[in-house]
């Protein structure tokens, strides 16, 4: 079976290559699903209460994610902290559905992470794809995703690994700075290339 990392950075397009993937029948994990269900573990949600303070929680005791953002984004310190304290249950539950995969005989499953390069992952994953874009796009999308100002976009943007220093772990990279149409082409393209090199 092949273990396929997807990552890329805030405003790439990496979540619309991943739906292509699932629209042609690849099955794909998605850690930020998964980082989002880890807080229903009490004794790390505690640990991340401890760790931030009293600003991140909510009337009813969960997490305000709002707050713990604006508190990471902007500390490099902060950052590796609260990924200290999330990558290995992230991690241990990804392993988890690598595991499910085999065991129902898949030949390709991916795993779709923004942080898979910096959060220690490669060394789960066969093979790398590094989804790409011209910056003042990347500025652009995440303006319009997130309602935001383009000195906040730049701030996400400069929390992440640098693009071309990403691009060195890759075995392929998409460059998705064009239109939705243009990707698809490109992913129908890695698919085949896929199958054909890298599948037994």
């Amino acid at each position: 079976m092949l273990v396929l990392g997807l990552t890329g950075n805030i405003g790439c397009g990496k979540s619309s290559l991943s739906n292509i993937l699932i629209e042609n029948n690849i099955d794909v994990v998605d850690a930020d699903i998964i980082a989002r269900h880890i807080f229903e573990d009490k004794d790390l949600l505690q640990k991340v209460f401890d760790a931030f303070g009293e600003n991140i929680i909510n009337s009813d005791q969960t997490l305000n994610r709002k707050a713990l953002g604006n508190i990471v984004f902007n500390n490099d310190k902060k950052l590796i902290l609260l990924n200290s304290l999330t990558h290995p249950k992230i991690k241990e539950k990804i392993i988890d559905k690598i595991n499910e995969a085999k065991n129902n005989n898949k030949d390709i499953i991916v795993i779709d992470a923004a942080l898979l390069v910096e959060g220690g992952y490669l060394d789960i994953v066969d093979k790398l794809v590094v989804v790409t874009c011209d910056e003042e796009i990347q500025i652009q999308r995440i303006q319009k995703r997130d309602n935001c100002s383009k000195e906040e976009a730049l701030s996400r943007i400069k929390s992440q690994m640098k693009q071309e220093e990403k691009i060195k772990y890759g075995d392929f990279i998409i460059d998705n700075s064009g239109s939705i149409i243009e990707l698809k082409e490109k992913v129908y393209n890695f698919i085949k290339y896929m199958k054909e090199k890298w599948c037994d």
